[in-house]
């Protein structure tokens, strides 16, 4: 079993910054794929950056590039750091972990642990 805990969200004005932490616990050594996901009312879960532990390549959303860091520390904690905030980054994120599939991290939701999300809002 796997446990993720996201904390840090919070409401923010436009430009500003904030970072998500995802504590995790249980067999994560073992998972490849780390990453974050968020979601709005009435929109699909979409990916935002998911790590690949395992020598892979880091994805970004397109929307996201250059803004957005997803790192981790040597306790197993993940973050999600956000500069130059946009109204549209409004949004539920989710903290993900899974195993590779065909050696690489998906980009689709279909993850098999998931945390219970942390709000971030942000306002002009």
């Amino acid at each position: 079993q796997v446990q993720l805990v996201e904390s840090g969200g919070d409401s923010v004005q436009a430009g500003g910054s904030l970072r998500l932490a995802c504590a995790t616990s249980g067999y994560i050594d073992n998972m490849c794929c780390l990453g974050w996901f968020r979601q709005t009312p009435g929109k699909e879960r979409e990916p935002v950056a998911i790590l690949n532990d395992c020598g892979g390549p880091t994805y970004y959303a397109d929307s996201v590039k250059g803004r957005f860091t997803v790192s981790q520390d040597n306790a197993n904690t993940l973050y999600l750091q956000m500069n130059s905030l946009e109204e549209e980054d409004t949004a539920m994120y989710f903290c993900t972990a899974d195993h590779l599939y065909g050696g690489t991290c998906p980009t689709s939701d279909n993850y098999n642990y998931w945390g219970q999300g942390t709000r971030v809002t942000v306002s002009s």
